[in-house]
């Protein structure tokens, strides 16, 4: 193991922990230490050098509650309780069930209903779809900021006219996003209507399971930002705003374009050459690796398992995972999936908003039932003041 690398062996581990191996087994078991099978020898386990740190100066009485909120912020410990959604054991859990399970069937509706604790929703309000020659991402924008403009709080309304107005809002957005279909996809569930949009009958059912697996993903950026602003009692429409704001980053939904350049880049050279390169450059390779799936994205897994590779594409996940020595995660799946059906380039930016948007709306609905107000304070580092 290298000084910069972020996995110990257990022989360093319970030596910076100054514990038992049982206790070491009991933090991972419990989800406070990741853990992934070591590749030079699988019978053996790597702990991840940040959980071990943390449990160990807490165990020593080294850290103040500001260091643990702190942490927390930045794959830590959980900032707010829900029941939405959680990563245990490898896995990805919608209330209970688990996501790449559901994902075989189900559709993005049916996991509306089911993290919205109601009836599968119709995720469409039949308005006019035209974006105006803009792309889907500025129409989704516009789309949900004028209804933020005008649609009433949430606060001090009851949840269910909140599921009611949460498909109206799901659905301008869904209809901002997909744009106009034909008259005999109108009424069908999203994954076909984005089919029919993009003109990719074929690749319906890898959508279907794509909008599935991309549901909700616990405490996320973008969900982070959503609860906040309902926290306020701000209104549905500008809940899901601020959420897919928080979206278009390149380190959230926006790392499947770097996926994109990377492998142009690849197909210029080599696979091996392009990974180097952007290694060489501080850049770190997009979409390797997760900090919650330690031994693999399942919801990557899931997607590829009916997908054959592109050559650029197989040759680039053999290379970065050989450079990086994590495996490859869901935005390198959204771009294969992109590159297979040859979907438009913002395909997975579209489908993982699309998709997230009922997360969003199901951890507002949760916040809101709450009544408090997410207000945490700052740790100040700027000039010294003076106290009177």
């Amino acid at each position: 193991m290298t000084r910069s690398s972020p996995w110990l062996p257990a022989a360093e581990a319970l030596a910076l922990m100054q514990v038992r191996p049982q206790t070491l087994y009991a933090g991972v078991s419990r989800g406070r230490i990741r853990a992934k099978p070591d590749a030079a020898d699988p019978r053996r386990s790597l702990y991840h050098r940040d959980d071990v740190q943390r449990l160990a100066a807490r165990a020593q009485g080294r850290r103040s509650s500001e260091a643990v909120a702190s942490e927390a912020i930045q794959w830590g410990e959980p900032v707010l309780p829900s029941a939405v959604s959680t990563v245990s054991g490898g896995r990805l859990w919608y209330r209970g069930q688990d996501a790449c399970a559901l994902s075989i069937q189900a559709t993005l509706e049916d996991v509306a209903g089911l993290l919205w604790e109601c009836a599968p929703p119709r995720l469409s309000v039949d308005e006019a779809t035209a974006r105006d020659g803009m792309p889907p991402l500025q129409a989704g924008l516009r789309a949900l900021a004028m209804r933020a403009a005008v649609d009433p709080p949430s606060r001090g309304r009851s949840p269910q006219a909140l599921r009611a107005e949460a498909a109206e809002v799901v659905g301008t957005l869904a209809d901002a996003l997909i744009g106009k279909v034909p008259a005999s996809a109108a009424a069908q569930p999203l994954h076909a209507r984005l089919a029919a949009a993009w003109r990719r009958p074929r690749a319906a059912a890898q959508l279907r399971r794509a909008l599935v697996l991309l549901a909700d993903h616990e405490l996320n950026a973008s969900t982070f930002a959503a609860r906040v602003t309902a926290s306020t009692g701000a209104s549905l429409a500008a809940c899901l705003l601020t959420g897919l704001a928080t979206l278009t980053g390149p380190l959230h939904g926006g790392a499947a374009r770097a996926v994109q350049a990377l492998v142009r880049q690849a197909e210029q050279s080599s696979a091996d050459a392009a990974a180097r390169e952007w290694l060489a450059h501080d850049r770190p390779l997009a979409a390797f690796g997760h900090p919650l799936y330690p031994a693999g994205d399942v919801r990557c897994a899931a997607l590829l398992e009916e997908l054959e590779l592109p050559p650029a594409f197989a040759a680039l996940r053999e290379a970065g995972e050989r450079l990086v020595g994590e495996p490859v995660n869901i935005d390198f799946a959204l771009a294969a999936l992109a590159a297979v059906h040859e979907l438009p380039a913002d395909a997975p930016l579209v489908l993982f908003a699309l998709a997230r948007s009922v997360g969003w709306t199901a951890h507002v609905l949760e916040q809101a039932a709450t009544g408090h107000l997410i207000r945490p304070r700052a740790r100040y580092t700027g000039p010294a003041v003076s106290v009177d």
